[in-house]
C-alpha cells in the first residue's frame, strides 16, 4: 500500500518545502502507530524517491535533523538485506561512515566478517578505513543513483585509511536500480 502511494506521488513537481512536507507526514504517521510504516517502503521505491529528488530536495532532506536521520537508519537497517556473502568471501572489513553535519559528523559503522554485514550508529571498532561523504552524494550512492567509482573520483567520497577496503566493500552490495 505504501510503495503504491509512494509511486503516484511526482516528486518532480514538489517544491523542496512540500517533499519535506510529503516525508514529515509520512514520518508522523509511522510514528503515531497508524500502519503506514515507512520500513515497509521498499527499497527499489525507496531509490526511486532518491532517483526523482532534485538536489535542493535532497539537501533539503540532510539540513532536516529527523528526516536525515531518518534516512541514515533506514539506508544502514537495509544494509544487510543487500548484502552478498558471496562476493564479500573471507572479508574481514571494519568501515566507519562520517557525513559532515554542521561543526560534527554523524556516523555508522560497518562490519564485514564471516560471511555477514552488520551496520550501526554505535562506532566502537578501529576501523580499515573511514569514508567521509556528502549527505547527498552518500545517499545517490545508496540507492543506485550513482556509481561509486565516480564518487571517489570526483572526490565525493574521501578515504581514510586502507583505500583497498572502502573499493572493495562497496562490491559487496546489490544496490538498487544503479544508475
Amino acid at each position: 500500500m505504501l510503495d503504491e502511494f509512494a509511486r503516484s506521488i511526482d516528486v518532480a513537481v514538489l517544491s523542496t518545502e512540500q517533499f519535506l512536507r510529503v516525508l514529515e507526514t509520512l514520518h508522523m504517521l509511522d510514528s503515531t502507530g497508524s500502519g503506514i510504516e515507512l520500513d515497509s517502503l521498499s527499497t527499489d521505491v525507496l531509490a526511486a524517491i532518491v532517483r526523482a529528488a532534485s538536489k535542493e530536495q535532497l539537501a533539503g532532506v540532510a539540513r532536516h535533523p529527523q528526516l536525515r536521520a531518518l534516512f541514515l537508519e533506514e539506508v544502514f537497517r537495509r544494509m544487510a538485506d543487500h548484502f552478498s556473502p558471496e562476493r564479500a568471501g573471507d572479508a574481514d572489513i571494519v568501515v566507519t561512515w562520517r557525513f559532515p553535519n554542521g561543526d560534527d559528523y554523524d556516523r555508522y559503522q560497518t562490519v564485514i566478517e564471516d560471511g555477514r554485514c552488520v551496520s550501526t550508529a554505535d562506532c566502537v571498532l578501529t576501523p580499515d578505513t573511514t569514508i567521509t561523504a556528502p549527505f547527498d552524494d552518500f545517499l545517490r550512492v545508496a540507492t543506485g543513483n550513482a556509481r561509486p567509482a565516480s564518487q571517489f573520483v570526483r572526490g565525493k567520497l574521501k578515504v581514510k585509511g586502507d583505500y583497498a577496503p572502502a573499493v572493495r566493500m562497496l562490491s559487496f552490495f546489490d544496490l538498487p536500480g544503479a544508475a
